[in-house]
């Protein structure tokens, strides 16, 4: 499978795909000390987030998820990549701020309604953003090369 979609955040992650049913909310909802899914009401609850490309049809909750994510870099517990249907500032100030703390990168890509939808759990993925160019490859599709403009 082949995606391509808008870089909210830019760089490059690898890792599982883990595809949420509904909406998260990072405080409160997963376990900062092991990134493990713990909102007792959510479908996906008990599966981890950490180092795996997180798709997720947005956030829900507290402006606090921002520090969540934070905190998941920090430990190392955050995931390797977000893969969301919208724009979410919550979010980026989360991955701008852990970037800037810890070097943690955690590229954001949004894609379509109907790309996320067929999104499927289980293979590793590899998602590059960036300003203008971003991509989501998962196996059975060759990896797609763009030349840097700038370069």
């Amino acid at each position: 499978m082949l995606t391509h979609g808008h870089a909210l955040i830019e760089g490059m992650a690898s890792g599982a795909l883990l595809k949420l049913t509904e909406p998260l909310s990072l405080w409160g909802g997963v376990d900062l000390e092991t990134g493990r899914i713990v909102d007792a009401t959510h479908p996906q609850r008990g599966a981890v987030l950490a180092n795996r490309l997180l798709a997720l049809p947005g956030s829900r909750g507290s402006s606090s998820s921002s520090s969540a994510l934070v905190e998941l870099a920090r430990t190392r517990r955050a995931p390797a990549g977000v893969i969301t249907t919208r724009s979410d500032p919550i979010l980026t100030i989360g991955a701008l701020v852990a970037d800037y703390l810890y070097g943690a990168a955690i590229p954001i890509l949004i894609v379509s309604d109907e790309d996320y939808g067929k999104l499927e759990c289980g293979g590793t993925g590899h998602l590059w953003c960036e300003t203008d160019r971003a991509v989501l490859t998962i196996p059975g599709h060759e990896p797609v090369q763009f030349s840097n403009p700038a370069g």
